[in-house]
C-alpha cells in the first residue's frame, strides 16, 4: 500500500494508555505502507472543557465574530496535545514521526469560525513528508482561512480533516478507528438485533450520517464521495494489535454485489416541528418563510403545505433541530405581519426515524411496508419525507425505539 490515512477519535486517544495503544496500531500499519499519516481528535471530553472555558471567559458580551475566532484557537488546542503527543509515543518506539497543525498543512478553509468548509491545500511539503517515510502526525478537526486565522470545522471535523488528507495525498485507504467496531443496520442498543455491514454505499452512508447516525461526520461521507476516497470505520479497542480484517468499508454502489433494499434505519430525537396555520396563498411566500430562516442561519428538514379550510390560505409543515426551535419560532413571529399567517404552532416531543438503502430504486412496495408496519404498532405518522433511497417519518418521540425495531425487523435486517 503506497499512503495509508487513519484517523483517531477522542475516545481512541483518551489518555496516555490509549495513546500508547494508538502509537502501536500506527507502528503495526506502518510496515505496510510507504507512506502514512495520522489525524487525531482532542482527548475524550477535553472539547467540551476548552468550550466551556472559552464562553465562561467571553460571557454574555461577546458575541457573533468578536468571539468565533479566538473561540476556534481555543479549542483547536486540544488536537494540538494529542498530536504532540502520539508523536512522542511513534518516536519513543524508533519511527521517524512529527506533528502538523491545520495550519502547518496548507488546509485552507473558508471564514465561517466553527463551522468551517474546506477549501483545499497548500503545502506541498507535507506530502513530500510522508512520502520520504515521515510518519505525519495531523491535528485534527482545524485549518486555517484566508486571513491567516486558526478554524475548526466543527463537531466531527476531524473525520473531514482525515478525508481530506486522504484525497489531497491520493491515499488507497482512509481507516476511521473509533470505539465502534463498523456501521451497523441501526443503534444496537435499541435493537439488540443489529448487524454490523461488510459494506455500504456511499450514498447509503451519507444519508444514515445526515439522519442520525453518529458514526461518521455528514461532510465527511460527502467529501469521501466526491473524491471518491475509500473510508473504512473499524474500533480501536479490539485487544492485541494486527492487520484489521473487520471494520465497515465505505465505498462505491457498484462495488457491493448483494444490494438489499433497505439497509439500515436511522432515527433523530433532536426534532422540532412548526406549524404555520392560515398562511396567505400566493407566490414568494415560502421564500419568505425560509429565506427568513436562512438568514437566521436555521436548517429546515421536512417540508409539507397543505390546502386550509380558509378560501386562500393554507397550512405549511415543517421540521428543524431542538436547538433551532426557540430560534425558529421568534424569527417567524417577527415577521409575521409581513409573511401573512395565523398562528404558529411549535412541538418538540417529535422523532425523525428513517429507512434508507440504494436498493430502493429498483424496488416496489419499500413505502407500503414502511406504513403498514408502523400502522400495526398504533404509531401515528405525522409527517413523511422521500428521496429515491430514503424514507422519512415524523412520529411521536415515545414511539422512537418501539418504530426503529419494528423497521428493523419488517426489511429482514435482524441478525440470524
Amino acid at each position: 500500500m503506497d499512503r495509508l490515512v487513519l484517523k483517531f477519535g477522542g475516545t481512541s486517544v483518551a489518555n496516555l494508555e490509549r495513546i500508547a495503544h494508538v502509537a502501536d496500531i500506527v507502528a503495526a500499519r506502518k510496515q505496510k505502507a510507504k507512506g502514512l499519516a495520522v489525524i487525531v481528535s482532542a482527548m475524550s471530553g477535553k472539547t467540551n472543557e476548552l468550550v466551556a472555558w472559552a464562553r465562561e471567559a467571553a460571557g454574555d458580551d461577546l458575541q457573533g465574530p468578536e468571539f468565533d475566532d479566538e473561540h476556534d484557537v481555543i479549542v483547536a488546542s486540544g488536537e494540538q496535545v494529542t498530536s504532540g503527543l502520539l508523536a512522542l509515543a511513534l518516536r519513543r518506539r524508533g519511527l521517524k514521526a512529527r506533528s502538523w497543525l491545520g495550519w502547518q498543512v496548507g488546509l485552507r478553509t473558508d471564514g465561517a469560525h466553527s463551522k468551517a468548509r474546506i477549501l483545499g491545500f497548500e503545502r506541498p511539503e507535507f506530502q513530500e513528508s510522508v512520502d520520504a517515510g515521515e510518519i505525519a502526525v495531523v491535528a485534527g478537526f482545524q485549518g486555517v482561512d484566508g486571513e491567516g486565522r486558526v478554524s475548526t470545522l466543527g463537531r466531527g471535523g476531524s473525520d473531514t480533516s482525515a478525508v481530506a488528507v486522504a484525497a489531497a495525498l491520493k491515499a488507497d485507504l482512509c481507516d476511521i478507528y473509533t470505539d465502534v467496531d463498523g456501521v451497523y443496520t441501526t443503534d444496537p442498543r435499541i435493537a439488540t438485533k443489529a448487524r454490523k455491514l461488510d459494506k455500504i454505499a456511499y450514498e447509503e452512508m451519507l444519508e444514515l450520517a445526515s439522519l442520525g447516525a453518529k458514526v461518521l461526520q455528514t461532510r465527511s461521507v460527502e467529501m469521501a464521495m466526491n473524491h471518491r476516497v475509500p473510508v473504512r470505520v473499524l474500533s480501536s479497542f479490539e485487544g492485541a494489535v494486527a492487520e484489521p480484517t473487520s471494520g465497515t468499508l465505505v465505498c462505491d454502489e457498484d462495488e457491493i454485489v448483494e444490494k438489499q433494499v433497505v439497509s439500515g434505519v436511522a432515527y433523530s430525537r433532536d426534532e422540532a416541528k412548526v406549524t404555520l396555520l392560515g398562511v396567505e396563498d400566493h407566490p414568494g411566500v415560502a421564500a419568505s418563510i425560509f429565506g427568513a430562516l436562512a438568514d437566521a442561519g436555521v436548517n429546515v428538514d421536512m417540508i409539507v403545505q397543505a390546502s386550509s379550510r380558509k378560501a386562500g390560505r393554507q397550512n405549511m409543515v415543517f421540521t428543524t433541530t431542538e436547538r433551532d426551535a426557540e430560534l425558529t419560532k421568534k424569527t417567524l413571529e417577527k415577521k409575521k405581519d409581513t409573511i401573512g399567517f395565523d398562528e404558529l404552532v411549535l412541538e418538540r416531543d417529535v422523532a425523525k426515524v428513517s429507512v434508507i438503502g440504494v436498493g430502493m430504486r429498483s424496488h416496489a412496495g419499500v413505502a407500503k411496508t414502511m406504513f403498514e408496519a408502523l400502522s400495526a404498532k398504533g404509531i401515528n405518522i405525522q409527517v413523511i419525507s422521500t428521496s429515491e433511497i430514503k424514507i422519512s417519518v415524523l412520529i411521536d418521540a415515545s414511539y422512537t425505539e418501539l418504530a426503529v425495531r419494528t423497521l428493523h425487523t419488517a426489511y429482514g435486517l435482524d441478525a440470524d
